[in-house]
């Protein structure tokens, strides 16, 4: 193992062993705000509306800290994404739990565009999402949007930028170019160098967790 990924293990298994102390705010701020966007997003697409996301993300966090004090981090048993998931997936079926006897199933119509159905659209559907998969979705953009994150304070200014006009806008080579006043080879230059951190930083926390 590689001194960096010794040292990721070492923090993931740092942070979880901080958490066993409820009053570590710094910790659980730590902690909060690396997996509450993840959370809510897949409670909204399990069909729930923002006040019961909201909720349910609020209880998965409470439920970790009752579970902290007896929990073991073992990634060779079972990865921590794993064992989050199964307690968001209670708090999630817990919030359509509490609806009245009309209300949905966790295998919810999946959201539309704005991620904000009308409650009363949301019925169940044999073709609804799978949540597991949505779980995994949404931990790969996880991975994905802090590998970019790391890579940005590794890569240079303009190369960064580059690479965000080009691959996360999405804008066309000729006007990158022409914004920046570069050429199309020092475009494509810029987006092979900071991704090949990007990826390398991904694999990093897909080893070893957010």
């Amino acid at each position: 193992m590689t001194l960096a990924r010794q040292n990721m293990v070492e923090t993931r298994q740092t942070l979880v062993s901080r958490l066993k102390d409820w009053d570590d705010q710094e910790s659980w701020r730590e902690f909060f705000n690396t997996y509450w966007r993840l959370l809510h997003s897949v409670a909204i697409k399990a069909g729930l509306t923002e006040a019961e996301a909201e909720d349910a993300v609020q209880e998965t966090i409470i439920s970790v800290a009752k579970m902290m004090p007896r929990f073991q981090y073992d990634p060779a048993k079972c990865s921590f994404k794993t064992w989050l998931w199964h307690v968001a997936q209670k708090r999630i079926t817990d919030q359509f739990r509490k609806r009245p006897p009309a209300g949905l199933s966790i295998r919810a119509r999946a959201s539309t565009a704005t991620g904000r159905t009308a409650t009363v659209e949301r019925v169940a559907d044999p073709a609804s999402l799978d949540l597991d998969t949505v779980w995994e979705e949404e931990w790969r953009q996880r991975i994905f949007d802090t590998a970019v994150e790391r890579a940005k304070s590794k890569a240079g200014v303009e190369q960064y930028q580059i690479f965000d006009f080009y691959v996360l806008r999405k804008w066309p080579v000729k006007k990158v170019a022409s914004t920046l006043g570069i050429s199309a080879a020092r475009v494509y230059l810029a987006k092979h160098r900071v991704m090949s951190l990007v990826r390398r930083e991904a694999k990093l926390l897909e080893k070893h967790g957010l």
